[in-house]
Protein backbone atom coordinates (compact mmCIF):
# COMPACT_ATOMS: atom_id res chain seq x y z
CA UNK A 1 0.00 0.00 0.00
CA UNK A 2 1.53 3.76 -0.73
CA UNK A 3 2.83 5.39 2.32
CA UNK A 4 2.46 9.18 3.32
CA UNK A 5 5.03 11.03 5.83
CA UNK A 6 3.68 13.69 7.38
CA UNK A 7 6.98 15.90 9.09
CA UNK A 8 4.93 18.70 11.31
CA UNK A 9 4.88 19.47 15.19
CA UNK A 10 1.67 21.16 14.57
CA UNK A 11 -1.06 18.46 16.71
CA UNK A 12 -3.60 20.42 14.40
CA UNK A 13 -2.06 19.40 11.53
CA UNK A 14 -1.62 15.81 11.96
CA UNK A 15 -5.17 15.36 13.14
CA UNK A 16 -6.25 16.87 9.63
CA UNK A 17 -4.13 14.16 7.84
CA UNK A 18 -5.34 11.47 9.88
CA UNK A 19 -8.89 12.34 9.08
CA UNK A 20 -8.07 13.05 5.50
CA UNK A 21 -5.74 9.34 5.58
CA UNK A 22 -7.11 7.49 7.99
CA UNK A 23 -8.37 4.56 5.63
CA UNK A 24 -6.52 1.58 5.64
CA UNK A 25 -5.59 1.30 2.27
CA UNK A 26 -2.76 4.81 3.20
CA UNK A 27 0.04 4.06 5.07
CA UNK A 28 0.15 7.35 7.63
CA UNK A 29 3.43 8.04 8.93
CA UNK A 30 4.24 11.09 11.18
CA UNK A 31 7.64 12.53 12.44
CA UNK A 32 7.66 15.48 14.61
CA UNK A 33 10.87 16.76 13.95
CA UNK A 34 13.03 16.86 10.89
CA UNK A 35 15.70 14.27 11.99
CA UNK A 36 12.67 11.71 13.27
CA UNK A 37 11.66 12.39 9.65
CA UNK A 38 14.53 12.22 7.94
CA UNK A 39 15.32 8.47 10.09
CA UNK A 40 11.52 7.43 8.82
CA UNK A 41 12.37 8.09 5.36
CA UNK A 42 15.75 5.42 5.48
CA UNK A 43 13.36 3.27 7.20
CA UNK A 44 10.28 3.23 5.18
CA UNK A 45 10.73 4.58 2.08
CA UNK A 46 7.49 6.37 1.79
CA UNK A 47 6.24 7.13 -1.68
CA UNK A 48 5.22 10.96 -0.63
CA UNK A 49 6.19 13.39 2.16
CA UNK A 50 4.60 16.38 3.31
CA UNK A 51 7.03 18.88 5.08
CA UNK A 52 7.01 21.90 7.32
CA UNK A 53 9.14 24.35 6.66
CA UNK A 54 9.02 26.07 10.39
CA UNK A 55 10.45 22.43 12.43
CA UNK A 56 12.22 22.65 15.78
CA UNK A 57 15.50 21.17 15.12
CA UNK A 58 15.93 22.59 11.10
CA UNK A 59 14.53 24.66 8.39
CA UNK A 60 12.13 22.87 6.01
CA UNK A 61 14.74 23.40 3.26
CA UNK A 62 17.43 21.78 5.08
CA UNK A 63 15.61 19.06 5.63
CA UNK A 64 14.21 18.82 1.95
CA UNK A 65 17.96 18.98 0.85
CA UNK A 66 18.71 15.60 3.17
CA UNK A 67 15.45 14.18 1.69
CA UNK A 68 16.59 14.30 -1.85
CA UNK A 69 19.83 13.21 -1.09
CA UNK A 70 17.97 9.85 0.44
CA UNK A 71 15.69 9.63 -2.23
CA UNK A 72 15.76 12.01 -5.26
CA UNK A 73 12.61 10.96 -7.03
CA UNK A 74 10.10 11.00 -3.88
CA UNK A 75 7.61 13.53 -4.18
CA UNK A 76 8.02 16.05 -1.23
CA UNK A 77 5.17 18.61 -0.59
CA UNK A 78 5.75 21.53 1.30
CA UNK A 79 3.29 23.22 4.05
CA UNK A 80 3.58 27.42 4.22
CA UNK A 81 2.43 29.74 6.72
CA UNK A 82 1.95 33.61 5.64
CA UNK A 83 5.52 34.96 5.58
CA UNK A 84 7.47 31.67 4.35
CA UNK A 85 6.37 30.90 1.03
CA UNK A 86 9.86 31.74 -0.53
CA UNK A 87 11.12 28.64 1.32
CA UNK A 88 8.71 26.94 -0.49
CA UNK A 89 9.32 28.54 -3.75
CA UNK A 90 13.12 27.75 -3.92
CA UNK A 91 12.31 24.32 -2.97
CA UNK A 92 10.00 24.27 -5.88
CA UNK A 93 12.60 26.02 -8.16
CA UNK A 94 14.67 22.91 -6.68
CA UNK A 95 12.43 19.92 -6.91
CA UNK A 96 9.66 19.74 -4.52
CA UNK A 97 6.53 18.51 -6.29
CA UNK A 98 4.26 21.61 -4.62
CA UNK A 99 3.46 23.35 -1.43
CA UNK A 100 0.27 24.11 0.28
CA UNK A 101 -0.95 26.96 2.40
CA UNK A 102 -1.90 27.17 6.35
CA UNK A 103 -4.89 26.67 7.32
CA UNK A 104 -5.09 23.38 5.20
CA UNK A 105 -8.53 22.69 2.68
CA UNK A 106 -9.20 19.48 2.90
CA UNK A 107 -10.21 18.94 -0.54
CA UNK A 108 -7.39 20.52 -2.14
CA UNK A 109 -4.79 18.62 0.25
CA UNK A 110 -6.11 15.00 -0.83
CA UNK A 111 -6.12 15.61 -4.36
CA UNK A 112 -2.63 17.05 -4.40
CA UNK A 113 -1.95 14.03 -2.49
CA UNK A 114 -3.02 11.75 -4.23
CA UNK A 115 -1.89 13.40 -7.36
CA UNK A 116 1.72 12.66 -6.32
CA UNK A 117 0.65 9.07 -5.54
CA UNK A 118 0.37 8.90 -9.04
CA UNK A 119 3.45 10.65 -9.78
CA UNK A 120 5.68 8.67 -7.41
CA UNK A 121 4.15 5.18 -9.36
CA UNK A 122 4.97 7.00 -12.42
CA UNK A 123 8.45 7.97 -11.48
CA UNK A 124 9.43 4.95 -9.52
CA UNK A 125 7.89 1.88 -11.26
CA UNK A 126 8.99 1.28 -14.71
CA UNK A 127 6.04 -0.45 -17.20
CA UNK A 128 7.20 -3.72 -17.76
CA UNK A 129 6.83 -5.69 -21.37
CA UNK A 130 4.86 -9.02 -20.54
CA UNK A 131 6.82 -12.20 -19.42
CA UNK A 132 6.19 -15.75 -20.28
CA UNK A 133 4.35 -15.93 -16.82
CA UNK A 134 2.17 -12.74 -16.37
CA UNK A 135 1.16 -14.30 -12.76
CA UNK A 136 4.60 -12.86 -11.70
CA UNK A 137 3.96 -9.17 -12.03
CA UNK A 138 0.55 -9.05 -10.80
CA UNK A 139 1.65 -5.53 -8.80
CA UNK A 140 3.41 -3.88 -12.11
CA UNK A 141 2.27 -1.73 -14.69
CA UNK A 142 2.42 -4.41 -17.91
CA UNK A 143 2.21 -3.61 -21.70
CA UNK A 144 0.26 -6.84 -22.24
CA UNK A 145 0.51 -8.22 -25.96
CA UNK A 146 2.28 -9.89 -28.45
CA UNK A 147 -0.06 -8.97 -31.59
CA UNK A 148 1.68 -7.37 -34.50
CA UNK A 149 0.33 -4.06 -33.84
CA UNK A 150 1.72 -4.37 -29.73
CA UNK A 151 5.09 -5.69 -31.34
CA UNK A 152 5.77 -2.58 -33.33
CA UNK A 153 4.69 -0.03 -29.91
CA UNK A 154 7.52 -2.03 -28.02
CA UNK A 155 10.16 -1.43 -31.31
CA UNK A 156 9.41 2.18 -31.61
CA UNK A 157 9.79 2.55 -27.70
CA UNK A 158 13.21 0.74 -27.79
CA UNK A 159 14.06 3.59 -30.78
CA UNK A 160 13.41 6.21 -29.37
CA UNK A 161 13.89 6.00 -25.53
CA UNK A 162 17.25 6.80 -25.40
CA UNK A 163 17.16 9.17 -28.43
CA UNK A 164 16.53 13.01 -26.51
CA UNK A 165 13.71 14.13 -29.02
CA UNK A 166 10.08 15.20 -28.31
CA UNK A 167 7.58 12.30 -29.28
CA UNK A 168 4.15 12.14 -30.28
CA UNK A 169 1.46 9.45 -28.83
CA UNK A 170 -1.53 8.79 -31.03
CA UNK A 171 -4.47 6.55 -30.39
CA UNK A 172 -8.23 6.15 -28.91
CA UNK A 173 -9.22 6.61 -25.17
CA UNK A 174 -8.10 3.79 -23.36
CA UNK A 175 -5.41 2.67 -25.40
CA UNK A 176 -2.49 3.03 -23.35
CA UNK A 177 -0.89 6.38 -24.04
CA UNK A 178 0.65 7.65 -20.35
CA UNK A 179 1.63 3.98 -19.90
CA UNK A 180 3.92 4.06 -22.90
CA UNK A 181 5.01 7.42 -22.28
CA UNK A 182 6.27 6.14 -18.57
CA UNK A 183 7.95 3.30 -20.28
CA UNK A 184 9.54 5.93 -22.91
CA UNK A 185 10.93 7.91 -19.74
CA UNK A 186 12.57 4.90 -17.78
CA UNK A 187 14.26 3.95 -20.48
CA UNK A 188 15.80 7.44 -21.59
CA UNK A 189 18.65 9.13 -20.36
CA UNK A 190 15.82 11.36 -18.30
CA UNK A 191 15.14 8.34 -16.18
CA UNK A 192 16.89 10.24 -12.99
CA UNK A 193 15.38 13.14 -13.53
CA UNK A 194 11.44 14.56 -12.78
CA UNK A 195 8.65 13.09 -14.75
CA UNK A 196 5.36 15.31 -14.38
CA UNK A 197 2.48 15.14 -16.54
CA UNK A 198 -0.32 16.95 -17.19
CA UNK A 199 -3.90 16.07 -18.64
CA UNK A 200 -4.77 19.38 -21.12
CA UNK A 201 -8.21 19.12 -21.29
CA UNK A 202 -8.92 18.36 -18.16
CA UNK A 203 -8.06 21.65 -16.73
CA UNK A 204 -9.63 25.08 -18.15
CA UNK A 205 -7.50 27.59 -20.63
CA UNK A 206 -6.73 30.32 -17.54
CA UNK A 207 -5.58 27.56 -15.10
CA UNK A 208 -3.50 25.21 -17.63
CA UNK A 209 -1.04 28.17 -18.76
CA UNK A 210 -0.71 28.52 -14.93
CA UNK A 211 0.09 24.98 -14.15
CA UNK A 212 2.77 25.10 -16.86
CA UNK A 213 4.49 28.18 -16.96
CA UNK A 214 3.49 29.29 -13.57
CA UNK A 215 2.85 33.06 -12.50
CA UNK A 216 3.94 36.13 -10.70
CA UNK A 217 2.52 37.66 -7.88
CA UNK A 218 -0.30 39.70 -8.70
CA UNK A 219 -0.37 38.26 -12.23
CA UNK A 220 -4.20 37.93 -11.97
CA UNK A 221 -6.97 38.36 -9.66
CA UNK A 222 -6.04 35.65 -6.78
CA UNK A 223 -2.68 35.30 -7.60
CA UNK A 224 -0.76 36.42 -4.12
CA UNK A 225 2.33 34.47 -4.46
CA UNK A 226 4.74 33.38 -7.33
CA UNK A 227 4.21 29.75 -8.98
CA UNK A 228 6.43 27.87 -10.31
CA UNK A 229 5.06 26.05 -12.90
CA UNK A 230 5.16 22.75 -14.40
CA UNK A 231 8.38 23.89 -17.23
CA UNK A 232 10.50 25.02 -14.54
CA UNK A 233 9.80 22.41 -12.14
CA UNK A 234 10.54 19.41 -14.50
CA UNK A 235 13.53 20.85 -16.18
CA UNK A 236 16.31 18.18 -16.42
CA UNK A 237 12.68 15.33 -16.67
CA UNK A 238 10.37 14.43 -18.75
CA UNK A 239 6.64 16.42 -18.80
CA UNK A 240 3.84 14.47 -20.62
CA UNK A 241 1.20 16.46 -21.88
CA UNK A 242 -1.69 14.36 -22.52
CA UNK A 243 -4.95 15.34 -24.65
CA UNK A 244 -2.64 18.33 -26.44
CA UNK A 245 -5.06 18.97 -29.18
CA UNK A 246 -7.80 20.59 -26.52
CA UNK A 247 -4.59 23.50 -25.82
CA UNK A 248 -5.74 26.96 -26.92
CA UNK A 249 -4.18 28.40 -29.18
CA UNK A 250 -2.89 31.20 -27.08
CA UNK A 251 -1.11 28.07 -25.18
CA UNK A 252 -0.20 26.20 -28.39
CA UNK A 253 1.67 29.91 -29.39
CA UNK A 254 3.83 29.71 -25.63
CA UNK A 255 4.46 25.95 -25.99
CA UNK A 256 6.04 26.38 -29.95
CA UNK A 257 8.52 29.10 -28.30
CA UNK A 258 9.49 26.51 -25.27
CA UNK A 259 9.80 23.73 -27.61
CA UNK A 260 12.05 26.12 -29.99
CA UNK A 261 14.11 27.90 -27.14
CA UNK A 262 13.96 26.02 -23.52
CA UNK A 263 12.62 29.17 -22.62
CA UNK A 264 9.50 31.11 -21.44
CA UNK A 265 7.69 33.91 -19.00
CA UNK A 266 6.12 33.32 -16.45
CA UNK A 267 2.04 34.68 -16.59
CA UNK A 268 2.54 38.27 -15.67
CA UNK A 269 6.35 38.66 -15.66
CA UNK A 270 8.77 39.68 -17.92
CA UNK A 271 11.93 37.97 -16.69
CA UNK A 272 12.88 35.11 -19.12
CA UNK A 273 13.62 31.68 -17.58
CA UNK A 274 15.50 28.56 -19.09
CA UNK A 275 14.36 25.04 -18.35
CA UNK A 276 15.60 21.83 -19.95
CA UNK A 277 12.08 19.39 -20.50
CA UNK A 278 11.42 16.58 -23.03
CA UNK A 279 7.99 16.48 -23.91
CA UNK A 280 6.40 13.84 -24.77
CA UNK A 281 2.72 14.45 -25.86
CA UNK A 282 -0.75 12.29 -26.46
CA UNK A 283 -3.75 12.56 -28.03
CA UNK A 284 -7.01 10.62 -29.07
CA UNK A 285 -8.16 12.98 -32.09
CA UNK A 286 -6.41 13.14 -35.27
CA UNK A 287 -4.30 16.04 -35.24
CA UNK A 288 -3.21 16.29 -38.78
CA UNK A 289 -6.76 16.78 -39.60
CA UNK A 290 -6.89 19.24 -36.76
CA UNK A 291 -4.16 21.20 -38.56
CA UNK A 292 -6.12 20.89 -41.56
CA UNK A 293 -9.13 22.50 -39.88
CA UNK A 294 -6.91 25.84 -38.51
CA UNK A 295 -7.73 23.86 -34.52
CA UNK A 296 -4.18 22.76 -34.03
CA UNK A 297 -1.01 25.34 -35.03
CA UNK A 298 0.96 22.98 -38.34
CA UNK A 299 4.21 24.17 -36.60
CA UNK A 300 3.50 23.11 -33.41
CA UNK A 301 2.78 19.47 -34.89
CA UNK A 302 5.92 19.25 -36.34
CA UNK A 303 7.61 19.89 -33.64
CA UNK A 304 5.88 17.54 -31.03
CA UNK A 305 5.64 14.86 -33.47
CA UNK A 306 9.31 14.29 -34.05
CA UNK A 307 9.08 10.35 -33.41
CA UNK A 308 5.33 9.22 -33.48
CA UNK A 309 4.26 5.93 -31.87
CA UNK A 310 0.07 5.12 -32.94
CA UNK A 311 -1.30 3.18 -30.68
CA UNK A 312 -3.72 0.31 -31.81
CA UNK A 313 -7.28 0.17 -30.25
CA UNK A 314 -8.28 -3.12 -28.70
CA UNK A 315 -10.38 -4.30 -31.41
CA UNK A 316 -7.11 -4.75 -33.70
CA UNK A 317 -4.83 -6.36 -31.15
CA UNK A 318 -5.57 -10.12 -32.58
CA UNK A 319 -5.58 -12.15 -30.15
CA UNK A 320 -4.15 -10.13 -27.36
CA UNK A 321 -7.38 -9.49 -25.49
CA UNK A 322 -7.30 -13.50 -23.49
CA UNK A 323 -4.09 -12.60 -21.97
CA UNK A 324 -5.12 -9.01 -21.00
CA UNK A 325 -8.34 -10.65 -19.67
CA UNK A 326 -5.81 -13.10 -17.83
CA UNK A 327 -3.70 -10.41 -16.11
CA UNK A 328 -6.29 -8.40 -15.04
CA UNK A 329 -8.59 -10.71 -13.32
CA UNK A 330 -5.60 -12.07 -11.42
CA UNK A 331 -4.70 -8.61 -10.32
CA UNK A 332 -8.09 -7.55 -9.90
CA UNK A 333 -8.40 -10.21 -8.01
CA UNK A 334 -5.98 -10.04 -5.19
CA UNK A 335 -7.01 -5.99 -5.12
CA UNK A 336 -10.64 -6.97 -4.30
CA UNK A 337 -9.78 -10.27 -2.19
CA UNK A 338 -11.76 -12.56 -4.48
CA UNK A 339 -10.82 -16.21 -5.26
CA UNK A 340 -11.13 -15.84 -8.79
CA UNK A 341 -8.40 -17.12 -10.69
CA UNK A 342 -10.02 -18.36 -14.14
CA UNK A 343 -12.21 -16.70 -16.92
CA UNK A 344 -14.87 -19.44 -18.04
CA UNK A 345 -14.71 -19.82 -21.95
CA UNK A 346 -18.61 -18.38 -22.60
CA UNK A 347 -17.10 -15.57 -20.65
CA UNK A 348 -14.26 -14.74 -22.86
CA UNK A 349 -16.43 -15.42 -26.40
CA UNK A 350 -18.77 -12.41 -24.90
CA UNK A 351 -16.18 -10.55 -23.84
CA UNK A 352 -14.20 -10.93 -27.31
CA UNK A 353 -17.05 -10.29 -29.61
CA UNK A 354 -17.89 -6.70 -27.95
CA UNK A 355 -16.05 -3.91 -29.60
CA UNK A 356 -14.32 -2.32 -27.14
CA UNK A 357 -14.73 1.63 -27.67
CA UNK A 358 -13.31 2.26 -24.47
CA UNK A 359 -10.36 0.02 -25.30
CA UNK A 360 -7.82 -1.42 -22.11
CA UNK A 361 -9.18 1.20 -19.68
CA UNK A 362 -12.86 0.06 -20.42
CA UNK A 363 -12.06 -3.80 -20.10
CA UNK A 364 -10.52 -2.83 -17.08
CA UNK A 365 -13.72 -1.38 -15.51
CA UNK A 366 -16.08 -4.27 -16.23
CA UNK A 367 -13.62 -6.56 -15.40
CA UNK A 368 -13.47 -4.96 -12.33
CA UNK A 369 -17.63 -4.71 -11.75
CA UNK A 370 -17.32 -8.71 -12.97
CA UNK A 371 -15.47 -9.44 -10.09
CA UNK A 372 -17.06 -7.55 -7.47
CA UNK A 373 -20.39 -9.57 -8.88
CA UNK A 374 -18.32 -13.24 -9.23
CA UNK A 375 -18.83 -15.85 -6.36
CA UNK A 376 -16.29 -19.04 -6.67
CA UNK A 377 -12.80 -19.27 -8.80
CA UNK A 378 -14.30 -19.29 -12.06
CA UNK A 379 -15.78 -15.96 -13.63
CA UNK A 380 -18.89 -16.63 -15.47
CA UNK A 381 -20.69 -14.52 -18.00
CA UNK A 382 -23.81 -13.34 -15.72
CA UNK A 383 -21.15 -11.62 -13.42
CA UNK A 384 -20.44 -9.36 -16.53
CA UNK A 385 -22.18 -5.94 -17.00
CA UNK A 386 -25.75 -6.34 -18.74
CA UNK A 387 -24.40 -4.44 -22.02
CA UNK A 388 -21.49 -6.78 -22.67
CA UNK A 389 -24.68 -9.38 -23.09
CA UNK A 390 -25.94 -7.18 -25.60
CA UNK A 391 -25.18 -6.97 -29.43
CA UNK A 392 -21.88 -6.47 -30.06
CA UNK A 393 -20.66 -2.68 -30.25
CA UNK A 394 -23.90 -1.65 -28.60
CA UNK A 395 -23.92 1.54 -26.65
CA UNK A 396 -23.48 1.13 -23.08
CA UNK A 397 -26.89 1.62 -20.98
CA UNK A 398 -26.75 4.98 -18.78
CA UNK A 399 -29.03 6.29 -16.11
CA UNK A 400 -32.09 7.55 -18.10
CA UNK A 401 -33.77 11.10 -17.25
CA UNK A 402 -35.34 9.87 -13.93
CA UNK A 403 -31.96 10.30 -12.26
CA UNK A 404 -33.38 10.46 -8.51
CA UNK A 405 -31.52 11.07 -5.45
CA UNK A 406 -33.03 8.03 -4.16
CA UNK A 407 -31.50 6.61 -7.07
CA UNK A 408 -28.64 8.25 -6.70
CA UNK A 409 -28.31 7.07 -2.73
CA UNK A 410 -29.34 3.58 -3.76
CA UNK A 411 -26.23 3.65 -6.10
CA UNK A 412 -24.01 4.53 -4.12
CA UNK A 413 -25.20 2.47 -1.14
CA UNK A 414 -24.60 -0.43 -3.17
CA UNK A 415 -21.27 0.21 -4.42
CA UNK A 416 -19.61 0.76 -0.94
CA UNK A 417 -21.42 -2.71 -0.29
CA UNK A 418 -19.81 -4.07 -2.86
CA UNK A 419 -16.91 -2.99 -1.99
CA UNK A 420 -15.94 -0.72 -5.15
CA UNK A 421 -12.69 0.76 -6.17
CA UNK A 422 -13.85 2.59 -8.74
CA UNK A 423 -16.32 4.44 -7.06
CA UNK A 424 -15.89 7.72 -7.91
CA UNK A 425 -15.05 7.10 -11.76
CA UNK A 426 -18.33 5.15 -11.91
CA UNK A 427 -20.41 7.90 -10.23
CA UNK A 428 -18.47 11.28 -12.59
CA UNK A 429 -19.44 9.43 -15.46
CA UNK A 430 -23.05 8.76 -14.24
CA UNK A 431 -23.74 12.53 -13.59
CA UNK A 432 -21.69 13.62 -16.59
CA UNK A 433 -24.28 11.80 -18.86
CA UNK A 434 -27.15 13.29 -16.92
CA UNK A 435 -25.75 16.59 -16.97
CA UNK A 436 -24.80 16.01 -20.82
CA UNK A 437 -28.05 14.81 -21.82
CA UNK A 438 -30.04 17.60 -20.08
CA UNK A 439 -28.27 20.23 -21.66
CA UNK A 440 -28.25 19.32 -24.95
CA UNK A 441 -31.77 18.88 -24.18
CA UNK A 442 -32.25 22.70 -23.81
CA UNK A 443 -29.69 23.43 -26.59
CA UNK A 444 -31.04 21.03 -28.97
CA UNK A 445 -28.23 19.30 -29.85
CA UNK A 446 -26.35 22.36 -30.68
CA UNK A 447 -22.72 21.45 -29.29
CA UNK A 448 -21.30 25.00 -29.07
CA UNK A 449 -24.11 26.42 -27.24
CA UNK A 450 -24.57 23.46 -24.65
CA UNK A 451 -20.27 23.92 -24.60
CA UNK A 452 -21.03 27.55 -23.53
CA UNK A 453 -23.03 26.92 -21.05
CA UNK A 454 -21.04 23.86 -19.61
CA UNK A 455 -17.96 26.29 -19.39
CA UNK A 456 -15.77 23.43 -21.56
CA UNK A 457 -14.26 23.68 -25.18
CA UNK A 458 -16.18 22.25 -27.68
CA UNK A 459 -13.23 19.53 -28.23
CA UNK A 460 -13.55 18.47 -24.72
CA UNK A 461 -16.92 18.27 -24.84
CA UNK A 462 -17.26 16.02 -28.13
CA UNK A 463 -14.83 14.05 -26.13
CA UNK A 464 -17.13 13.43 -23.56
CA UNK A 465 -19.80 12.09 -25.96
CA UNK A 466 -17.38 9.72 -26.97
CA UNK A 467 -16.93 8.62 -23.96
CA UNK A 468 -20.39 8.47 -22.41
CA UNK A 469 -21.17 7.28 -26.05
CA UNK A 470 -24.09 9.36 -26.11
CA UNK A 471 -25.93 9.48 -29.62
CA UNK A 472 -27.08 12.97 -30.23
CA UNK A 473 -29.73 11.46 -33.00
CA UNK A 474 -31.54 9.41 -29.64
CA UNK A 475 -31.79 12.55 -27.95
CA UNK A 476 -35.43 13.50 -27.68
CA UNK A 477 -35.81 17.30 -27.58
Amino acid sequence: MPALLVIDDEPSILHAFRRVFGDPDIQLLTAERAADGITAVREHNPDVIILDINLPDMTGLEAFQEIRALNPKTPVIFITGHGTTETAIEATKRGAYDYLFKPLELRELRRIVESAFSIAQAQRVAPLIETDDLSEELEADILVGRSAAMNDVYKAIGRVASQDVNILITGESGTGKELVARAIYHHSKRAEGPFLAINCAAIPDTILESELFGHEKGAFTGADQLRIGKFEQCSGGTLFLDEVADMSPTTQAKILRLVEEQQFERLGGNNTVKTDVRLIAATNRNLEQAVAEGAFREDLFFRLSVFAIPLPPLRERGNDLPRLVEHFVRRFSRKLGKDVNETSAETLKLLEAYAWPGNVRELQSVLKQALLHAAGAVLLPEFLPAFIHTTPGASVERPNGSFSMEKWDGFIANAIHERSENLYEEATLMTDHHLLMLVLRHTQGNQLQAAKILGISRATLRNKLRTLKINLGEIKW
